[in-house]
Order: structure tokens, then sequence, then C-alpha cells
């Protein structure tokens, strides 16, 4: 798994941890579907319970797609990673009038909201006893819960009338959380973080105009893709209406389609058992319809389309489904960004960074026909202008690396071990597991080859703290830890941007979209005020190559020949395929992808990371930690325009006024923006 990947989410752990330490009695937690929320949610509880045994979590879920079952399903299969939790699924399977009972020796109970309704057996009595058991009265065991609303954005009007003096604390957690009901996020894991760190896929839009035919073909030219770079069998989703709308688009439009493709095997999953069908007639259509989800989910299974109404937007995870095809018009938001978040996990999340650059675009792109939420925001596909080599060859970046802390820096764990004066008590082992699975990759990775027996690993985990101030020490010294990676890069041949607004028309940069058209969004207003100046800017000022083919029009005396253009060598650091980068530490190692880079006509390469003064607002940070990134961020700069003898600049706009931090050889000025224009110039 990606260290961006594991450290967002772990920082995203962390930060609810804390959050649940403050008087807040309510916590909202958004993170996009894909991105890992049942995974997370597993981390958090672990981390609280091996601090405080007296934490009971109860986690709602929806009934719908067996969302509860799912859950306690994955809480089992990580207690192998999360020693702390204690799963147990709260069910009505117990026979005639036979009173429903909880057990209470669990710390993790997963409820599916189905038991907690009107006339059911939770509502007799079960639920209250088991509460007041936990917490307190005659005999209680004083206990705290926590309760989880897991899809917190569908109404719990029962479940939220549970007495204020059961549950210590709330956490909602949903991709969709529900504005109107106050569920503002506390702590969010945004669109652009998961696409960035490649939890979840980008997704691109197709035509409106594209009929289902359209869609299948494409399918089928992309299946056979999948299989041959990535090992994994894709699958593609249809959703239809309810009700009697359903039969029609079967009949008129699903069933035609299919089939001109006889070759494509399909799966019709509602709730109606005896309406689901299929043309798997070897495999699938000798299962129980209840085991139809389980057949299709792994990534070799041979469903290539699945059909569905509104079952699969609740809780079923397939990572392999690349493509949805939208015959339902929807006016939920929530519903739309549900079902569309089907198709936007990574299929190969674990092992992502052994694949190649073609197989890693591939595996992060989602394609969708269909109605779309009203807010989502579009993404454009770009391409290097037309002879990319010529751009590439003439803009070549140096980025930086941090060295392993025992191969490079001289760390030598057994020498620094046999300094440490022995424990003379020792800690809880699953609570020194715990703290260890929680470390730096590099440093747990240490730890294990240092290990050759229980005594050692004991040692060197009790021991943690100092060997992670240790490596704090290194690698943070950059003027030791850093070094220039072994190749030069340059910008990738292909890439792609989410459309936040913030437009700017530039027609002579490294970017052309692959629509033609000139207008470019950036993600904050920083930012795209930034391109303007650098757009603003004398031609004279930069590196430029000639661009352009000859008219075929010209051979055949038909017209003049298309000029050749002028490309000015600066453009966006798209973050999707680049491997535009430089390592820093903060904990553990993170990777910088800065904003622009440009190249002037004397040949220097400047690199610019854009920051905004509404610096919570922007990053999803609190102002600590954003202030902790900064300052780690202008040392690794520093320390990279010495190895590199390229320019870094760091510039903060505050209303229309410019301050830009610059990195020289490894002097610091802060320049107006008219020093940095002149700078330029000279």
């Amino acid at each position: 798994m990606l260290t961006e990947a594991r450290n967002l989410q772990q920082e995203a752990v962390a930060r609810l941890v804390a959050e649940l330490k403050t008087n807040r009695k309510e916590i909202v937690f958004k993170a996009p579907t894909g991105s890992g929320k049942t995974f997370m949610m597993a981390d958090f509880m672990d981390r609280i319970l091996a601090e405080n045994k007296d934490i009971v979590f109860l986690v709602s879920s929806l009934s719908k797609g067996d969302l509860a079952k799912q859950n306690y399903d994955k809480f089992c299969e990580y207690k192998n990673t999360f020693k702390n939790i204690n799963p147990y699924l709260i069910n009505s399977d117990i026979a005639g009038e036979e009173r429903l009972f909880i057990p209470t020796e669990y710390n993790v109970y997963s409820l599916p909201l189905s038991l907690y309704k009107k006339g059911g057996r939770l509502m007799q009595g079960a639920l209250m006893a088991f509460f007041s058991e936990i917490t307190g009265g005659l005999g209680g065991l004083g206990k705290k819960i926590v309760l989880i609303k897991d899809e917190c954005h569908i109404a719990t009007n029962n479940l939220d009338d549970i007495p204020e003096l059961f549950i210590s604390k709330i956490i909602d957690i949903s991709a969709t959380p529900k504005l109107a009901r106050g569920q503002y996020p506390t702590v969010e894991i945004t669109n652009d973080q998961a696409e960035n760190a490649k939890l979840i896929k980008t997704v691109e839009w197709g035509d409106e105009k594209d009929t289902l035919a359209a869609a299948l073909a494409k399918f089928e030219h992309i299946k056979e893709q999948y299989r041959n770079s990535l090992g994994v069998n894709p699958c593609m989703i249809i959703q239809i209406s309810n009700k009697d709308k359903a039969d029609e688009e079967l009949n008129n439009t699903i069933y035609p389609a299919l089939a001109a493709r006889p070759d494509l095997k399909w799966m019709l999953i509602v709730d109606d058992k005896k309406k689901c069908d299929t043309n798997d007639f070897m495999k699938a259509k000798k299962l129980p319809v209840d085991k139809w989800k389980s057949y299709a989910k792994s990534n070799s299974a041979p469903i290539d389309i699945i059909i569905f109404k509104l079952t699969i937007s609740e809780g079923w995870d397939i990572p392999r489904a690349c493509m949805l095809y939208q015959i339902r018009e929807t006016h939920s938001k929530q519903l739309d960004e549900q079902v569309i978040g089907r198709v936007r996990r990574n299929p190969r999340l674990l092992d992502f960074e052994k694949l190649d650059e073609n197989a890693q675009n591939l595996a992060m792109t989602a394609w969708i026909w269909g109605v779309a939420p009203e807010d989502s925001k579009k993404v454009y596909a770009v391409k290097l202008w037309d002879d990319p080599k010529n751009i590439t060859d003439n803009i070549r970046i140096k980025i930086t690396k941090l060295k392993s802390l025992t191969k490079k820096l001289g760390f030598d764990i057994s020498s620094f071990m046999s300094k440490q004066t022995p424990k003379t008590t020792h800690a809880n082992i699953f609570d020194l597991g715990r703290k260890l699975k929680n470390a730096d990759n590099n440093i747990r990775k240490m730890i294990y080859e240092y290990a050759t027996d229980f005594e050692k690993w004991r040692n060197a985990a009790e021991f943690l703290e100092d060997i992670e101030k240790e490596s704090n020490q290194r690698m943070c010294d950059y003027s030791t830890s850093m070094e220039i990676a072994p190749e030069e890069i340059s910008f990738a041949t292909t890439s792609h941007y989410t459309d936040n607004g913030n437009y700017v028309n530039i027609g002579n940069w490294v970017w052309k979209r692959n629509d033609g058209a000139t207008k470019f969004s950036f993600d904050s207003e920083a930012e795209r005020a930034f391109a303007d100046i650098l757009k603003d800017m004398s031609n004279d000022n930069f590196a430029k190559v000639k661009v352009g083919k000859k008219s075929k029009q010209l051979e055949l005396g038909l017209g003049e020949a298309e000029p050749e253009k002028d490309v000015l060598l600066w453009g966006k650091n798209y973050v999707g395929n680049s491997p535009i980068k430089f390592e820093y530490y903060m904990g553990a190692l993170h990777s910088s992808y800065p904003d622009f880079v440009m190249k002037d006509k004397h040949g220097r390469i400047h690199i610019f990371e854009v920051k905004s003064v509404n610096i919570s607002k922007d990053f999803g940070f609190d102002n600590n930690i954003y202030k902790r990134k900064i300052a780690e961020l202008k040392k690794a700069y520093n320390q990279a325009s010495v190895l590199t003898g390229q320019i870094f600049y760091l510039p903060v706009v505050d209303g229309d006024v410019w301050q830009i931090t610059q990195y020289v050889n490894g002097e610091e000025r802060t320049l107006s923006q008219a020093q940095f224009e002149a700078f330029v110039r000279e």
C-alpha cells in the first residue's frame, strides 16, 4: 500500500482520536466511498480501546445491503491487525418467543437498524437492558458507550431517541453527511486528497448523448486492457429505475443492447429474489440469489455487467467495478454520490506501486454516464502539446529523495540498543504491538529485521519512542538525509484536473486539453491568481519550444499550412500521474507536489508551491499541523535548492498582496511580486 494512502488514513484516525478526547458530544467524519472508512473505523476503535478498556462501541448500520453484517465481518477480519477490538453482531436469530439477549463481554457491537424499529425485538427491552447493564444500574459495569452512526446521512429517528445518559459520544460517518441536519464535518478526507493518495479513482464523465451500446463498446475495449495490465476482470454497473419504469428500461434498452454482445456475462439484482436474473447459466444460476453478490465481488469473477436498482448503493464493496451507466434519473445528491462511489475503489490498492505507469492510470480511472450530482466537479483530461518529447527533452527537473535511515544515514539499531539500559518492568505486549503497528513503515521494518527473537522484539518495541526521536533528528537533518534522485524527470505526457472553478484561459503553456479548449481550472483562488501572474509575464522571460504539425491540406494544395506555435515551458504540476515531487519528513515520509514548474530563458528551473492565508479551510488541517508542515517544507526546499541548483518558492497572497519566499542555493529571501518578476527577467 502506498505511503501516501497509509499516511492519509492514519492522520484522519489520529484527528478522530484527538476529537474524541475533547468536550465535543458529536463528531462528524466525512470521507469518500472507497477511501477505507471501515478500516479507519476499526483503527480508531482499536486505538481508543488500547487506552481505555471502559469504552464500548455501538456501530449502527443500514439494514439494506447487509451493511451491519458486512461491517461485522470486516471487524473480525481486521482482528489480526487490531488486537483490541472484540466484535459482536446483534441479530434476531432466535426461536419463537425467546427473549432477545445481548451479551456484555464484547466491546464492538454491530447493530442493523432494521432491528431497532417499532415492533422489533430490540424495542421490547433488550437494548435498554443492555445499555443499563453496560453503563450502570444495579450491578452495572460502569462503562461508556460511544455510538458510531455509519452512513449517518440516513435518518434514524428511533436510534436518535436513545436517552443521552446512555451515550457518551456520537461519531457520524458518511461520504455524504446531511448538512441540513447539522452534520458539518469535524474531520474530513476530501475527494482530492483521496485521489492524490490513490485511494479512489478519478472520474471521466461520458457524453450525455452516448447510448448504452456505446458505453458497452467502451467497456469491452477497457476489459481487455484491465485483464492484460491489471490481472483483474472489470465490471460495469447499470443503474435502473424503481417500480414499473424498470421493466420498460430493461426490455426496451438494456436487454437489446446486451443481446448484441452475447459474450458479456450479466446479472440483474433487485429486491425481489424472484425477479433476479443472469445469463451465467454455468455458475451463477446454480447459486442461491443470496450468494450472487459474493460471487460477483472478487477480482476474477466472470460477471461483466451488474444491473441493479438501489441495492448496490449501500455497503457493497466491488473494487473491480470501473464503469457506471445510469439510466435511472435521480434527484438525490447523496444517492448519486453513494452509487458513484461503487466504481471509484482502487482494485490494486495493496500493490499499486508495483504497476507500471499505464497500468496505474488504468486502475485509477472510472467512467460514468448518466445523471451526476449537481455539484459534482467535472474532470478534464490533458496532454502535452503536439510533440511531447520536444517538451520533456527541454524541461528536465531534478527531484530529491530522503535516504534510508539504516543503509545510508548510518543508524545501527543493534549498536543503539546495546547502549540502552534495559527496562526493569515490561509493558503489555499488545500495547507494544499496537504502538509498533502505528509507527513509520521504515522504523517498523527496521525493528522487525533486527528482532530475530521475541526478547529483541520486546526490547526494541519498548524503546520505540527513543528510536523515533533518533529517526526524526536524522531524517529532518536534510543536509545529510536528502539526495538527488538518479534520473531527471519532466511532466507526465498525460494527466487530468478537476474543475474547481478559478478559471484562466491559457494557450501557450505545456498543456493542451484533449477537447482543444484553452480554459483551465485551478485548485484555489490563490493558485489561479498566481497562474495569471505567470501567464501575464512577457513571453521573453520564458524558455519555449516550437510545436505543431504541418497540414496535409498544403500537400493537396487546399490551403495554408497550420503555423507552428510557441509553447512556453511552464505548467501546472497536475498530481495525477506526476513524477514531480520532493520528499520531506514529518513523523513519517511525505511527498510535496509543487503547484507550478517553469523554465526561464536562462535555462533556470523554478518550482512553486502556492499557499493561502486561509490555511485550515484550504487544507483540512488545524493550524498547528499546517504550520509544522510549512516549516518542514521550507527546510526541505531550502536544502533542495542547494542540491539541485533549482529555485524554489512559497508564494502566499493576502488580499491582492503577494509575499513570495524564495530559496536560491540555500539562501532564503522574501520578494514582492515586482521583485519576483524582475528576478525572472534579469
